[in-house]
């Protein structure tokens, strides 16, 4: 098509494909009739770009005007700048946005109530849409071009068909292009042709389609109705495929969900393992040094921000933030992964050093003892941070999620397996690899003639004991990323914990590994199939007892000459 429009006064003919937007939409604002305007707006199609949309609106907001020389030529105008003592306004060429001047060369200034502004009629707004249509689909932008794919299928409004059939031809993601078949066959189960309806059926079921399968579920009531047999057997084939997809989704799903259960319960009980299986310590404070944890972590996040005020005990305390902004938020959490460790291990030393130590074989007394020091560390953290829970935001790259097959995968989730997958080769490493690790197996083997040897036992008890409390600092530190940091959060971890360590056999580590998994898919599970979160934790929790009748030492026991 060729296009002949005047301008500035110079007449050109050109094809709308070698124009810009702004030529195309000016040259379509000063076309003779509707028809042409409507052609030269569906040229637009072919580049769909935000401009084009920014002048449509503009146009259908009465922003451009027509003047119209005395020679009788149209020339697309904007009127612009401050009004005049008579109302006028400067007036710019809508074709290049160049000041309109006059014969003698000066600028021309409209009163905007004294010219025609350009109008739309229902195919003018009807051609626009099209392309604004066409502009959102092609966003260069994948996620934002998926979402809008998705929205045209909301409906099923046969006249969103032509933008998304237009696309397909161009389309080269292949993300993109599974949603776009997706979105097609969605409208299409709405077609007046029975032809066209079953091959969307059968692209649904072929694509397990989420989305469609309410919609499917609907054609297939009406089809009943009308006794359209061919539509009813393709309907129950897209269903059946669906289901099936929606099975495998639920299957892999809490697995996936049993298995991060399982990590946060073995990153929480990994500590209790160390104070409890190997040293023999009833910590009922270790929830504590879970929370002494996570409140480092909004400390740290606090200073890479805009800094703390503190009241301990009615002391104003002041600690100055960095002001980092979007880069302190995603950096603060790797600082905070090594303090939490250090400064519940600090804590931990504090505790072992003033109580702990005159408490060893005396399970009962340490018992009673931690669970005081447990009330006592929940009031300090109240009076330092108040009695509320605080807000610990979540780095950018923990936030989102992947998604594989229609199976969502939490980044948070997938850390915490990691993390915990980490601490169970550090922890391993530390106690079968190095030094200190020998000597903590040797105490508490054998205490006495570990002593006898000239191990300095009471340092060993110290290093242990600080290490278990370090490693239930890391553990709040996850937390706080998943759930709410309070002082009384890590109560409702220390049943769970203690069930962990005991089912895994006291004292061994890959015991407590494979209890923690063991629990974590098992809730999970009976959670899924029974519908009921709270039936599920009973009957996990009936299972672990009569496990424990079964073998009262756990799954691996622990065996020595002082044992013995």
């Amino acid at each position: 098509m060729t296009v002949l429009f005047c301008l500035s006064d110079v007449c050109a003919q050109s094809s709308p494909a070698d124009l810009s937007v702004r030529q195309v939409i000016a040259a379509a604002v000063s076309a003779p009739n509707s028809a042409e305007q409507r052609s030269l707006i569906l040229s637009l199609k072919s580049r769909p770009t935000a401009e084009a949309v920014t002048w449509f609106d503009q146009w259908k907001g009465g922003s451009i005007f027509l003047y119209k020389d005395p020679a009788g030529g149209v020339t697309p105008v904007l009127l612009t700048g401050a009004a005049g003592p008579d109302g006028s306004l400067a007036t710019l060429k809508l074709v290049d946005e160049s000041p309109f001047l006059a014969a003698d060369g000066t600028a021309i200034r409209i009163n905007p109530k004294t010219i025609e502004a350009a109008e739309t009629d229902s195919g003018l707004r009807k051609a626009m849409k099209e392309v604004s249509d066409l502009v959102a689909l092609a966003d260069p932008d994948l996620e934002k071009r998926i979402r809008a794919i998705q929205d045209s299928a909301i409906g099923q409004k046969p006249e969103k068909l032509p933008a998304l059939l237009e696309l397909r031809k161009t389309e080269k993601n292949p993300k993109a292009i599974r949603t776009l078949e997706e979105s097609i066959a969605i409208i299409q189960l709405r077609s007046a042709k029975s032809e066209e309806r079953l091959a969307a059926c059968e692209i649904l079921a072929k694509l397990k389609s989420l989305p469609a399968y309410d919609t499917i579920k609907a054609i297939l009531a009406e089809a009943e109705k009308s006794k359209d047999l061919p539509m009813i057997a393709a309907s129950k084939r897209a269903l059946k495929a669906i289901d099936s997809h929606i099975a495998r989704i639920d299957a892999a799903g809490t697995a996936f969900r049993g298995l991060s259960l399982g990590s946060v319960l073995l990153v929480v009980a990994i500590g209790l393992a160390i104070t409890f299986g190997l040293m023999g310590i009833i910590n009922m404070a270790h929830g504590e040094f879970i929370a002494v944890g996570a409140y480092t972590a909004y400390v740290i996040q606090n200073i890479f921000g805009s800094g703390l005020k503190l009241s301990p005990f009615g002391m104003s305390l002041s600690l100055p933030g960095m002001h980092l902004g979007d880069q302190g938020a995603n950096l603060y959490f790797v600082v905070a992964i090594p303090a939490s460790f250090l400064m519940a291990a600090l804590v931990g030393i504090l505790l072992e050093r003033s109580v702990i130590q005159y408490l060893y074989k005396r399970p009962l007394e340490s018992l009673l003892a931690t669970w005081g020091i447990s009330l006592v560390m929940q009031q300090i953290l109240k009076f330092t941070f108040g009695s509320n829970n605080v807000q610990v935001s979540s780095p950018a790259w923990l936030s989102g999620n992947w998604t594989v097959n229609d199976i969502v995968f939490g980044w948070n989730r997938v850390f915490v397996i990691g993390f915990a997958i980490l601490i169970i080769l550090v922890t391993w490493l530390v106690l079968n690899k190095t030094s200190l690790g020998l000597l903590i197996r040797a105490v508490m083997q054998n205490r006495n003639m570990a002593a006898c040897m000239g191990v300095r036992t009471e340092r060993v008890n110290t290093m242990t004991f600080a290490f278990g409390c370090g490693l239930a600092g890391l553990a709040g530190a996850f937390l706080s990323q998943i759930g709410n940091v309070g002082p009384s959060m890590g109560q409702l971890y220390i049943v769970d914990s203690f069930m962990t360590v005991v089912v895994g056999g006291v004292g061994n580590i890959m015991g407590t590994v494979i209890s923690a998994l063991g629990i974590g898919i098992a809730d999970q599970s009976l959670q899924q199939y029974l519908g009921n979160p709270v039936i599920g934790k009973i009957l996990v929790l009936a299972a672990i007892i009569l496990f424990l009748q079964w073998r009262p030492a756990g799954l691996f026991v622990t065996r020595s000459r002082s044992l013995d």
